[in-house]
């Protein structure tokens, strides 16, 4: 992922508080076998420090690939809209001159993978994702010897993501001027289609922290 100078992430903080506002489904990216393409896999996941928690069908074919190669990618992307190009154009100039582009966050993790088969292992690490993403506890227990989760455990493997580099950009037009960057997220919300909104936000939040773009 190419990241301009003015579309990185500020610090660490960003990039964490951005994931855990409820950014926690991206896609797993292994190195394919030789002679077929990369693998790629949609999936939620949950983020410990530098630990990712996923866990995959066991038919999944995304097991040999990562056996040999145990270095991956998960990508998480959000709060993206499309900004046409009139909104764009320079002060002065025909609007239909201005030059449309994407905005987005994105974090890129580079880890290392290590597969986790064992039963008690699996369990512990589906009582995990499920403290994360149903905290009311309105489940039934996981364990290997109970129902429903016992007998499912043989059909999943788990994932240890060992995050070894993180990557964040966040594309908001931050080095254009600060009346700009208002006047677009102004418009995102008038128009109000798909995450133009949280957009919006993003735009703003990044504004209010940087200012006028200082290389």
């Amino acid at each position: 992922m190419w990241v301009q100078p003015w579309d990185a992430g500020l610090d660490e903080a960003e990039w964490q508080t951005w994931i855990a506002e409820g950014h926690d489904f991206g896609q797993l990216s292994v190195n394919g076998l030789p002679g077929h393409p990369p693998t790629v896999v949609p999936t939620h996941f949950i983020c410990d420090g530098t630990l990712l928690l996923i866990h995959l069908a066991r038919p999944n074919p995304v097991w040999t690939a990562i056996e040999r190669d145990p270095h991956v990618v998960l990508t998480v992307i959000g709060d993206y809209a499309f900004i046409p190009g009139t909104w764009r154009a320079k002060a002065g100039t025909p609007p239909a001159d201005g030059v449309p582009t994407s905005y987005y966050a994105a974090v890129q993790f580079t880890c290392r993978a290590d597969i986790v088969d064992d039963p008690q292992a699996k369990a512990e690490l589906l009582r995990r994702q499920l403290a994360h993403f149903q905290p009311g506890g309105d489940h039934a227990a996981v364990a290997v010897d109970q129902p429903p989760y016992g007998r499912m455990l043989p059909g999943i493997r788990g994932l240890r993501l060992q995050v070894t580099d993180v990557l964040a950009k966040f594309k908001y037009d931050d080095h254009k001027p600060v009346d700009h960057r208002s006047a677009v997220a102004d418009r995102l919300v008038h128009r109000g289609q798909g995450l133009d909104v949280p957009t919006a936000h993003q735009q703003r939040r990044r504004l209010d922290r940087i200012g006028p773009w200082k290389p």
